[in-house]
C-alpha cells in the first residue's frame, strides 16, 4: 500500500512537549522533524457511542465522570419542551468548543483543504434554510473509512471520509449532513439533559469527545474491555432517542428540499445502508448510532412525494472530492487505475465522463504516475480553466513533478483571480516549501491564518513552515495557537512563554513584549473558565 503518496495533505501534528528556543535553525530543525508527525489511522468515530472493545485504558477520573452522569439521565424529556432550561445557547456553544477541542487531540482528522471547503459549503447551504438559529458551525473530517457522521451540541459536525465513500451522489451526502444540522436546530443535546445535571453541564463536552475517541480504538484486551462495557452504559443515555431520529429525518428533508437538494437522496442512502447491513458482518458505526429500519425507509419514501417536481442537478464538485477520498483509501493503486479507465470508457454522459476523467487522474497521481495524472486532468483543464478544484489538483502534480517553479507561477494567476481562496493559499504555500522557500511561506499562510485562525491544520503547517525559515519565536506563537484549539492552555501559555523570553533577550519592542504578555493573560483566562 503506498499510502505515502495521498493527495491529501499530510495532516502535521505537534506533540505537546517543550521546545528548546534555542535560536540556533539548524537545531531546531532537527527538534521539529522529531515533534511533527504524520497520523494516518483506518478508525472508527461514532456519536457519542462506544460499540466495542477500546485498545487502551480509560482514566480513572474520566470513568469516575462518565458514571454519575450515565446513573443520573434515567430518561429523555418530553419532546414538548421546545427550548430546554437547563443548557442556554451559549453553554451549547461553548461544550461543543470544549468538544471540539478534544477531538482534534484525539483522533485523526483529514486537513485537504478542498474537502474541507465542500463539506463547509454544502452544509451552509443546508444551514440556511434549516431552522437552526446560532449559525456558528464547526467542522471536523475524520480519517476513517468507516461510515459515519456526528452532530455535537453548539454547532459542532463531523464526518468520517467513510461517508463520503458509501454516499454515492450529492443528495445522499446531502441528506446525512441535513439530518445532523436537524439535530443542532432541535437542540437535541440540550432536551436531553435533565434537571439534575444542570450542575454538570460543562463536564459533558470532555465525556462526549472521550466516546468519540474511544470509539476510533479497535479491540483490545483486559481492562480495555472492562472500560468499554462501562462506556456502552453510558452510551444508551447519550443516544438520540428514535422520536429524535424521527423528527431529524423529517425537518432534514425538509431543509434539503429547501436548499435546492433532492429529498430522494435519504431513502436511497438508507436503502444501500439497509443493503451492507443484510451482508451479516458488523454494521457501520452509523447504524448502531441511527438504526435504519424498512419503516424509516417507507417513511422517507412517503414525504418525497409531498415535494412539489423539480428538476435537480447534480453538483460535479462532489464527485471531485468523493474521487480524492477513494484515491486516499485505494491499497491498489494500479488496480484503481484500471478501474478509472474502464469506467471512463464506459461513461453515458458529460457529467460521468467528466467525473471519471477526474477520477483517473487521482488515481494516476496516487500510482506515482504524474506526466499521466496531468495528461489525464488536461481535458477539464481546457473546459474549466478556472475551477479551483482543477486548478489545486494541476498545482500539486507540478510539485510533485519536482517543478514547485512552474506550480507557483500557475497558482498566482489563480490568487489574483480568486484571493485567499484557502486551497489555492495552502497549494502555493506547500510549492514554495518544495522550492526551499521558506520564509516566503511563513509569510503567506501568516497572513492566511489572520483569516481562519480557529483551522489547527493551518497553525500546525506555519510552526513547522517557521522553523524551516528559523523563525524560533513564530514558531512558538504558531504552535501556542495549535495547543489552544487543542484545548491544551498549559501548553499554549508555555509556548508563548518561551517567545516572550526570546523577544526580550532579542531587545524587541515594547508594543512586541505587550501583546505577548496579553495573549499570555487570555490564555490564563481561558483556561480559569474552563477549570470553573
Amino acid at each position: 500500500m503506498r499510502r505515502q503518496r495521498s493527495i491529501f495533505i499530510t495532516a502535521r501534528r505537534i506533540k505537546p512537549t517543550a521546545m528548546s528556543h534555542s535560536p540556533h535553525p539548524s537545531r531546531l530543525a532537527i527538534a521539529l522533524g522529531r515533534r511533527f508527525t504524520r497520523r494516518l489511522a483506518r478508525q472508527s468515530v461514532c456519536q457519542g457511542l462506544l460499540s466495542r472493545p477500546v485498545r487502551g485504558l480509560v482514566s480513572a477520573a474520566l470513568l469516575s465522570l462518565c458514571m454519575p452522569i450515565a446513573s443520573a439521565q434515567n430518561a429523555l424529556p418530553s419532546l414538548g419542551d421546545r427550548i430546554s432550561g437547563t443548557v442556554s445557547l451559549e453553554q451549547e456553544f461553548a461544550i461543543g468548543q470544549q468538544f471540539l477541542a478534544s477531538v482534534r487531540r484525539g483522533a485523526p482528522t483529514i486537513p485537504d483543504p478542498l474537502l474541507n471547503n465542500y463539506l463547509e459549503n454544502v452544509t451552509y447551504k443546508l444551514a440556511s434554510r434549516s431552522q437552526l438559529q446560532d449559525h456558528r458551525l464547526s467542522f471536523v473530517i475524520i480519517d476513517s473509512e468507516e461510515l459515519n457522521a456526528f452532530a455535537a451540541p453548539g454547532g459542532i459536525i463531523g464526518v468520517n471520509t467513510g461517508l463520503f465513500l458509501n454516499a454515492h451522489t450529492e443528495a445522499e451526502f446531502a441528506s446525512v449532513m441535513a439530518h445532523e444540522i436537524s439535530h443542532v436546530s432541535q437542540r437535541h443535546f440540550a432536551r436531553g439533559i435533565d434537571e439534575a445535571q444542570a450542575g454538570r453541564v460543562p463536564q459533558m463536552a470532555g465525556l462526549l469527545a472521550s466516546v468519540i475517541v474511544m470509539a476510533t480504538s479497535d479491540a483490545g484486551h483486559g481492562a480495555a474491555a472492562l472500560a468499554a462495557a462501562q462506556g456502552r452504559s453510558l452510551e444508551n443515555q447519550l443516544r438520540f432517542s428514535r422520536s429524535n431520529e424521527a423528527e431529524a429525518d423529517r425537518i432534514g428533508q425538509d431543509t434539503m428540499f429547501n436548499a435546492g437538494f433532492d429529498p430522494e437522496g435519504m431513502s436511497s442512502l438508507f436503502e444501500r445502508l439497509i443493503a451492507i447491513n443484510r451482508f451479516g458482518r458488523r454494521p457501520p458505526e452509523f447504524l448502531l448510532s441511527h438504526p435504519v429500519t424498512e419503516s424509516r425507509i417507507s417513511d422517507a419514501r412517503s414525504r418525497e412525494f409531498r415535494y412539489p417536481e423539480r428538476l435537480y442537478q447534480e453538483d460535479l464538485e462532489y464527485q471531485i472530492v468523493r474521487a480524492r477520498v477513494v484515491g486516499h483509501y485505494a491499497e491498489d493503486k494500479d488496480a484503481l487505475v484500471s478501474e478509472m479507465r474502464r469506467a471512463l470508457t464506459n461513461s453515458t454522459s458529460t457529467f460521468t465522463r467528466d467525473a471519471n476523467r477526474y477520477g483517473l487522474a487521482v488515481a494516476l497521481y496516487e500510482a506515482g504516475n504524474y506526466a499521466g495524472a496531468s495528461a489525464a486532468l488536461s481535458p477539464l483543464l481546457s473546459k474549466e480553466p478556472n475551477r479551483i478544484s482543477y486548478v489545486v489538483t494541476q498545482a500539486e502534480i507540478l510539485t510533485k513533478q519536482n517543478e514547485p517553479g512552474q506550480a507557483r507561477e500557475y497558482l498566482t494567476r489563480h490568487l489574483q483571480i480568486n484571493p485567499n481562496n484557502h486551497a489555492l493559499t495552502t497549494a502555493y504555500a506547500e510549492a514554495l516549501i518544495a522550492a526551499r522557500n521558506y520564509s516566503e511561506a511563513a509569510e503567506v499562510l501568516q497572513r492566511h491564518a489572520v483569516l481562519r485562525p480557529d483551522d489547527h491544520h493551518l497553525w500546525a503547517m506555519l510552526a513547522e513552515t517557521q522553523g524551516q525559515a528559523g523563525n524560533i519565536s513564530e514558531v512558538h506563537q504558531a504552535r501556542a495557537e495549535y495547543f489552544r484549539l487543542l484545548g491544551d492552555f498549559r501548553n499554549a501559555r508555555q509556548q508563548l512563554q518561551f517567545a516572550l523570553r526570546i523577544e526580550v533577550d532579542q531587545g524587541a519592542g515594547a508594543a512586541v513584549e505587550a501583546r505577548l504578555r496579553e495573549r499570555i493573560n487570555t490564555l490564563e483566562d481561558q483556561q480559569r473558565a474552563l477549570q470553573g
